[in-house]
């Protein structure tokens, strides 16, 4: 199963990380379709060499051609996509995801999916705060993280293959998590946060911020300027994780809350003592890649 014979790359989604996706392996040599329901999406992916074929609606030939799929949908959908069309699929191929939430969707995929298919799920940790095709950019995935995502139904040819795409794409680090993992570290790292920086943009309502914030305030928000669409289903298919998130947060906040309003200054700085070595990690990373 090495990635080097499987030379025609089927993206089905074709947003912001489809087109990257597209974009680096185009690069790479590789012959990238896509299909997409936006027609629009497809035809500014053709007029600007992103992709060789493409087309708004499930093309057989499209499908029966390639050798390996890449999901880039929304994750409440992969399954029924498949279903529908795995008809086509080539006996023997690969096929891959971008989903932010494993346990909601891998297993349904995997349950529907013919026997002679592998489903590898992964997540590419990696975005923009705009959407779309026409902002997609490989260069994304540069020192950005990569996580593979098997069962048991998975083997380790199809383990190792989604590890060399990560590699391939670009992306600095590859790891191995079983959906529950993922999903318990995505809840902290990527939801809680993009809960947070909402939060942040929603309880005030100045109108002059943008004026006299300074970077601290648009770094934090970064990631404010969001997909309601796609987050919203995210953090309703990974409630009970992003909710145990959430409240260990809330507490966390608390005792911050009240070691000022007390004016506990000890507590307060072994907190911020300890905030600033755990942040280090993060720097150290950094300076290796």
């Amino acid at each position: 199963m090495e990635w080097i014979n499987r030379s025609k790359v089927l993206i089905v989604g074709l947003g912001l990380m489809g087109g990257s996706y597209a974009k680096a392996l185009k690069r790479l040599g590789y012959y990238v379709s896509a299909i997409d329901k936006s027609s629009g999406a497809v035809q500014y992916a053709l007029d600007n060499s992103i992709i060789d074929a493409g087309s708004s609606e499930p093309d057989e030939a499209l499908i029966s051609e390639a050798d390996t799929i890449i999901f880039a949908l929304y994750p409440g959908i992969i399954a029924e996509w498949i279903r529908n069309n795995q008809s086509y699929f080539r006996p023997g191929i690969i096929i891959t995801d971008v989903t932010g939430i494993k346990g909601a969707v891998v297993y349904d995929i995997q349950e529907v999916l013919r026997d002679d298919v592998e489903f590898i799920a992964a997540h590419p940790m990696a975005g923009r705060e705009l959407s779309g095709v026409e902002n997609s950019d490989e260069r994304i995935f540069r020192e950005a993280n990569y996580i593979v995502v098997p069962t048991d139904k998975n083997s380790q040819e199809a383990i190792e293959w989604c590890e060399n795409l990560g590699r391939l794409l670009g992306f600095s680090n590859v790891s191995v998590l079983s959906p529950d993992e993922h999903d318990r570290m995505i809840a902290y790292v990527s939801q809680l946060t993009h809960c947070i920086a909402v939060s942040l943009m929603t309880c005030h309502d100045d109108e002059g911020l943008a004026d006299y914030t300074g970077d601290s305030f648009r770094d934090l928000t970064r990631i404010a300027r969001i997909n309601e669409n796609m987050w919203t289903e995210l953090f309703f298919m990974n409630k009970d994780k992003l909710l145990e998130e959430m409240d260990a947060f809330i507490n966390e906040f608390q005792f911050i809350r009240y070691c000022i309003e007390n004016e506990d200054s000890e507590a307060l700085k072994a907190k911020m003592r300890l905030s600033t070595e755990r942040r280090k990690a993060f720097d150290r990373n950094r300076s290796k890649e």
